[in-house]
């Protein structure tokens, strides 16, 4: 991934390469990333992205649906869950979001932690419906150029763009989950390398 201008981090920091590493050995069997600043990233990304609210809010909001979770992949090490997930509307299971999540599970409360594990309701929900106190922070913007697995997600061609960030959530003042979230292409945005 390109690094030109990471922000400093006066604490935790997430990494997206860090994050792919815990399902892929290669970060472009995924996508390529570049970190971008929010001025460059078209509207309708820096919408659904440049924010520090839940994305199962955000993209609830976006599609004017309620959204569902896959969970793709997931394991335990140590005291930390990690999965590999979609978001999908409920009504038509359209793809909306792809994203890797890894919790410190000695954080979270038994029930909320127990909903995680149980994997049938996306993260944001379990949250916010168990009334932990949380904060986003937002770490970096991303320009996604889908690789071969997130184009066979999102069902677009490989190469095709699309944007993504990275954050740490932070539950009851610890830090407690680390994010990355890609959204899944616009139809109006036919952008892509080379084009």
């Amino acid at each position: 991934m390109d690094q030109p201008s990471s922000p400093a981090c006066h604490g935790p920091c997430v990494s997206a390469d860090d994050l792919i590493r815990l399902f892929y050995d290669s970060t472009d069997k995924l996508g390529f990333f570049e970190r971008v600043t929010s001025n460059v990233v078209p509207l309708v990304y820096r919408e659904l992205l440049d924010h520090t609210n839940h994305m199962t809010v955000t993209v609830e909001s976006h599609h004017a649906d309620t959204v569902d979770v896959t969970v793709l992949r997931s394991d335990e090490v140590l005291e930390h869950y990690r999965r590999e997930i979609l978001l999908t509307t409920h009504s038509s299971s359209k793809v909306v979001q792809y994203g890797i999540v890894r919790l410190n599970m000695k954080v979270l409360a038994d029930k909320p932690r127990s909903e995680i594990l149980a994997e049938k309701i996306p993260l944001g929900r379990v949250l916010i419906e168990n009334d932990v106190l949380r904060e986003i922070e937002l770490f970096d913007l991303l320009r996604v150029q889908c690789g071969q697995v997130l184009a066979n997600l999102f069902g677009v061609v490989v190469g095709t763009i699309t944007y993504g960030r990275t954050a740490l959530l932070y539950c009851d003042d610890e830090p407690a989950i680390e994010l990355l979230e890609i959204v899944a292409p616009e139809e109006m945005s036919t952008e892509s390398l080379g084009q």
